[in-house]
């Protein structure tokens, strides 16, 4: 079999350690490659949280979290450290996840030192570069840099393709997030999240905004709109899990702080956190993963963007686009509430992934180092 080879995990945020846990374990898995994991945890207890959980121990932890930091703070300390990193490591090849300035920076830093880049969930795109913001130039840019391209759907690919990517490079894997989530979904281990009054038969609403395009105003109209929604329906209980960014923070409790039926939660940690989306009546958020968890677990979801780069769940009819306006919120969130099977679609097919994703990426690495004679099969094909 010949040596192991190094292969490099970068990550800062927990979308990202979520999304590679499973290439982590399986790159352990192999014979082929010895795993080295690298975080620059910008969100340093969210990040712990999940590498705790599946048993991730990070080989370099940059710790670049500081407080109401700018884009700008955040690049030049995660490139100046994983400059380093990758330099110090010399791994065979370097993958990076998505979208987060994590993503650019690392593959950028691996293309300095001339070392080969996967990039996990590739071919994203919304065509509008400040939505979402940075994330949409962070993933297009990665895209010129990386060598090999692990699209979770064939429109992720087709994105690709209308770039000028080459074909040869590009496989379509299926999401990682759905491997993770089937992990632990079902696990009898995982706590449930503390601090929530029993629900005695009211239904479940669950809420997460963190998108630095709808700081502000347009935070604030959402907010507007979930207080609509409790004065309108007695029966639903908002959990609220506010993230860290004090931008965030102080918009949150300046609108809801104090309603009896709205909790403002800590991130919860994400086996938990997985556990609430399964009882949830209705998931209204601007994450990109929760669309996919959301879509995967049938619940259904209004996506608080104007645009996103996850068509397939709105073209299957898991997910709605209703924007931050509060009048169109309030009455798309009415409508499913008072007909809970409206977007329900749970037994269709989920077109984000079967739970393979990460064996497919790792087949996929060992067909690129010669170590076996075909590539993976795609989802889907």
């Amino acid at each position: 079999m010949g040596d192991r080879l190094r292969v490099m995990t970068i990550f800062g945020t927990r979308p990202e350690a979520v999304k590679m846990a499973p290439v982590v374990q399986r790159l352990r898995e192999s014979e082929d490659f010895q795993p080295i994991v690298a975080v620059t945890a910008q969100h340093r207890e969210m990040l712990d949280q999940v590498t705790r959980l599946f048993g991730i121990t990070p080989d370099y932890d940059l710790d670049i979290m500081q407080v109401e930091q700018s884009l700008a703070d955040i690049t030049t300390r995660a490139m100046r450290g994983l400059y380093d990193v990758v330099g110090e490591a010399a791994p065979a090849f370097v993958l990076v996840q998505g979208d987060a300035h994590t993503t650019f920076i690392g593959a950028l830093a691996a293309f300095y030192h001339r070392v080969p880049i996967g990039h996990v969930e590739a071919g994203l795109r919304t065509a509008d570069k400040y939505q979402p913001f940075p994330e949409e130039m962070n993933r297009r840019m990665t895209s010129v840099l990386a060598d090999l391209h692990f699209a979770a759907t064939p429109g992720s690919r087709a994105n690709l393709l209308r770039e000028g990517i080459d074909p040869r490079a590009i496989l379509v894997t299926g999401n990682t997030v759905i491997d993770a989530l089937f992990a632990v979904k079902d696990r009898a281990d995982i706590p449930p999240v503390a601090g929530l009054p029993p629900l005695d038969g009211r239904r479940l609403v669950l809420v997460t905004t963190h998108r630095r395009e709808n700081w502000g105003e347009p935070m604030r109209e959402i907010y507007r709109a979930l207080l609509d929604l409790l004065e309108r329906f007695s029966d639903i209980e908002v959990v609220f899990s506010v993230h860290p960014n004090p931008v965030v923070r102080r918009v949150v409790d300046d609108v809801l702080r104090g309603h009896p039926r709205a909790h403002l939660l800590e991130p919860p940690e994400y086996g938990p956190w997985i556990h609430l989306e399964r009882r949830a009546a209705l998931i209204m958020t601007d994450s990109g993963g929760i669309q996919e968890e959301a879509t995967a677990l049938g619940i259904p979801t209004l996506v608080l963007r104007r645009v996103t780069e996850r068509p397939e769940g709105i073209a299957a009819g898991f997910l709605t686009l209703v924007g931050t306006d509060r009048e169109r919120i309030v009455a798309e969130a009415a409508r499913r509430l008072r007909d809970p099977g409206a977007g329900r679609t749970a037994g269709a097919g989920n077109p984000y992934g079967d739970g393979r994703a990460a064996e497919r990426i790792v087949q996929a690495l060992r067909y690129y180092f010669g170590r076996v004679p075909a590539p993976p099969d795609e989802f889907g094909g």
